[in-house]
């Protein structure tokens, strides 16, 4: 059986890297005390799997990488933010269902056509 994907750990050490290594990445700032990341860390599992292979998704700590959080002016939790290219492209700020994630990331994930 296959292991199922997951939201790698991403940090200030590693992030740069991340961004470089991958066209694009949803990187969900969060902290183990808020409870809608609680709410929110279903849905992103999810999309680690749904978007396997066509998206990296992380989860960056922002209590231990503030470093990272700073740089992208993340004042409130949870922020998610989708890197195209090593640049934002989306944010969504706050606990909010699967299909406001799904819409922003379709409009970058290239569509597979049926030939």
């Amino acid at each position: 059986m296959q292991a199922m994907a997951k939201p790698i750990e991403v940090t200030d050490a590693n992030f740069e890297q991340t961004l470089k290594n991958n066209e694009l990445v949803l990187v969900d700032f969060w902290a183990e005390w808020c409870g809608p990341c609680r709410m929110v860390a279903p849905v992103i599992e999810e999309l680690a799997r749904e978007y396997e292979g066509k998206v990296t998704v992380g989860k960056l700590d922002v209590d231990a990488n503030p470093q990272t959080a700073m740089k992208y002016r993340v004042m409130s939790i949870p922020t998610i933010i989708l890197f195209k290219n090593g640049e934002p492209a989306e944010v969504l700020v706050g606990a909010q269902p699967k299909r406001n994630f799904d819409a922003r990331l379709q409009k970058h994930v290239p569509q597979q056509t049926n030939a």
